[in-house]
């Protein structure tokens, strides 16, 4: 197939780019950057849909940024980052002679972890030094997905007939999940204690109350549709996939 992805270049679009490429697809790159198999959104905008089988959107700022404050005018910066790319996207689907067959967008998914990015880059070092630990009480849920899963997933829904409606991308251990577990996993795999907790009112002065919700109490969870669409996870458990990115 020819595959459109909006927010390619990021973490999660360069492993769903690597297997789209392994499975004999052409992928092109709506990008605020230029570089070769790439077109801007602006472009996309101006120029239409270019020919394409398949479309799928990752664009969105990181909400979790612990560089960002979260004032008003980065808020509207996570905001727009995926309202405005998605309809521009949608907007060339549907003004196009031939629109793709396929359309994915990616909106919601546990952490996503893996090697050279996503959560774990910004937890390794403490915990490597033996001073991680629990965010808060540990008690909350932890749902997250190895980042090979998130492009299997996406994968997975536009190669097959018949798949559609919300698909929840979360390993099939992440009901069970606590924050406690996690950071008990992620000591293990180093070798290293994780005992140190993350005080509340610490996460809090980082991120802000409304983003410090989405850690200090979790949400529960579970991929009942992914797995019942047939899609076969490559990192069912939390230890598999640490063992994985660690290594």
């Amino acid at each position: 197939m020819r595959v459109l992805v909006g927010g390619g270049t990021g973490f999660v679009g360069g492993a769903l780019t690597q297997l789209l490429r392994s499975r004999g697809h052409e992928v092109t790159h709506v990008s605020r950057h230029l570089g070769p198999d790439r077109i801007s959104w602006d472009e996309l905008a101006r120029s239409g849909l270019p020919p394409c089988d398949a479309a799928v959107n990752l664009a969105g700022e990181n909400v979790l940024n612990p560089l960002r404050r979260w004032d008003d005018p980065f808020r509207r910066v996570v905001v727009t980052s995926r309202v405005a790319t998605t309809k521009t996207l949608a907007k060339a689907i549907a003004e196009a002679e031939r629109p793709p067959h396929a359309w994915v967008l990616v909106t919601g998914v546990g952490v996503v972890l893996g090697k050279g990015g996503g959560a774990v880059s910004q937890m390794l070092w403490p915990f490597r030094l033996g001073l991680g630990g629990p965010v808060g009480s540990g008690l909350q849920p932890f749902p997250w997905i190895h980042v090979r899963d998130v492009a299997g997933v996406v994968c997975h829904a536009l190669e097959t007939e018949g798949v559609h409606g919300v698909l929840n991308g979360v390993s099939p251990a992440s009901p069970s999940t606590s924050n406690a577990d996690f950071a008990r996993e992620l000591g293990s795999a180093l070798g290293r204690p994780a005992l140190l907790p993350l005080p509340s009112w610490a996460v809090r002065g980082v991120f802000g109350a409304e983003r410090a919700v989405m850690l200090l109490e979790g949400q529960r969870v579970a991929p009942k549709r992914t797995l019942e669409s047939g899609y076969c996870f490559v990192y069912p458990d939390l230890p598999s996939a640490l063992r994985d990115i660690v290594s």
